[in-house]
């Protein structure tokens, strides 16, 4: 009886310690969500909206779902902060987790990573942070830009915390280091990587698998970075941007984090800076450029890979875009095709839900490398400012948020 305890009891500090991770564009950072009965056309006027919640704070970050709680970040005054809401649209409690960024677009940026009871997020000036996702206590803190001397540029932070098995991961890149992990339960520091080289992006990284490899894929400004989880050290890394490809700084401003399929991985960043196929070395050791791509320069709306292609929207200026198919092993452009403005994209049962930043366009898309093929589309009202967050879903109900307010629709069938 004891022994049958003591393998209960290991069981179940297992699973609290490696449970479900719920976060910025899905379970793998791909833009993908695992739903299924999904409404195939939406009425004229859009899905029923369910939950409408106002005064979050102004921000770009997503909301994520678990808990049977939504919780999303948002800066009040010159603060960040986390709002958990209950499913009847309730703010059950909100509190202030750091500095916003002080300087241009301060709006909070970074998504919320939820596993168990314990909420990751990063502030604008690079406090990490984990909390407690049923009372809002801080657990513990780390000032990770200042202890190790982050490089900003001109938007601060705007990252999603990485959780990989115990270890929550950051990349305030600068001169010291390139990437830190932190033990997730504490807030010790496990490891940090050799530095790279480049300042801060924007970019949240993501677990990269592929047979037997497991790499952590991280970004500063410059250079694509594959470390070994357990450890931080480098498999490989890739110089991505370069100075003589481009006259415009703003280059630097990577914000996507990377797709891929099999030893594949694509990268895009907008400013008409050319996209890039990169494919791995069969030892894990290196990566080599495929074919490169000028059409497809994503913003940081993200791009989706479905079947043998690649979707997403692209940089004309910034207050404008195209969408745009791309063929996943030639670089191909199928099409490149106007539909109001450049806008966010994610997945769920078989269909594409973009939401257009100019005018708050939401369009149920069928992936098709032919066309653009808008099945329903419906316009967001409420709040202020770019339509810059990405959608999120979760158990039938899309949730988007546009500054200050929450919006939540029913596109169960």
């Amino acid at each position: 009886m004891k022994k049958l305890f003591l393998i209960s009891l290991v069981l179940s500090f297992t699973y609290s310690a490696f449970s479900q991770v719920y976060q910025w564009r899905g379970e793998k950072r791909d833009g993908y969500f695992k739903e299924s009965g999904l409404l195939k056309t939406w009425p004229a006027e859009g899905p029923v909206m369910v939950i409408k919640v106002e005064k979050l704070g102004k921000g770009f970050s997503s909301p994520v779902i678990a808990n049977q709680t939504i919780y999303v970040t948002g800066m009040i005054d010159t603060l960040d902060y986390l709002s958990a809401i209950d499913f009847q649209g309730n703010i059950k409690w909100q509190v202030a987790y750091g500095r916003s960024w002080s300087k241009s677009f301060p709006d909070t940026r970074s998504t919320p990573t939820i596993e168990g009871d314990r909420v990751y997020v990063v502030g604008g000036m690079g406090r990490l942070v984990c909390i407690d996702a049923n009372n809002g206590k801080e657990n513990w803190a780390v000032d990770v830009d200042k202890d190790f001397k982050a490089e900003w540029h001109n938007w601060g932070v705007s990252e999603s915390p990485l959780i990989v098995d115990d270890k929550v991961i950051c990349t305030p890149g600068g001169s010291e280091t390139s990437v830190v992990a932190f033990d997730k339960i504490t807030g010790k520091l496990i490891w940090k990587s050799e530095c790279i080289g480049g300042r801060r992006a924007y970019v949240s990284p993501t677990i990269y698998q592929y047979k037997n490899f497991k790499f952590i894929l991280a970004a500063t400004a410059t250079n694509l970075i594959a470390l070994n989880p357990e450890n931080g050290t480098k498999a490989w890394s890739y110089q991505y941007y370069k100075k003589e490809l481009t006259d415009d700084e703003n280059g630097l401003i990577w914000t996507n984090t990377p797709v891929f399929k099999n030893d594949e991985i694509f990268l895009s960043m907008g400013y008409n800076y050319p996209a890039v196929m990169l494919k791995m070395d069969p030892s894990g050791t290196s990566v080599t450029e495929k074919w490169t791509n000028k059409t497809l320069d994503n913003h940081h709306h993200g791009t989706m890979v479905a079947g043998d292609y690649i979707y997403g929207s692209n940089w004309i200026n910034n207050g404008k875009g195209n969408w745009v198919c791309l063929k996943w092993d030639t670089g191909e452009v199928k099409y490149e095709t106007t539909w109001i403005n450049k806008g966010s994209l994610v997945g769920a049962d078989d269909l594409f839900y973009a939401y257009e930043e100019k005018t708050g366009t939401v369009g149920l898309i069928k992936p098709n490398p032919e066309e653009w093929e808008v099945i329903s589309s419906f316009k967001v009202t409420a709040g202020t400012g770019p339509h810059w967050a990405h959608p999120y879903i979760y158990d039938g109900k899309l949730f988007l948020r546009h500054g200050e307010v929450l919006m939540v629709y029913n596109i169960k069938a």
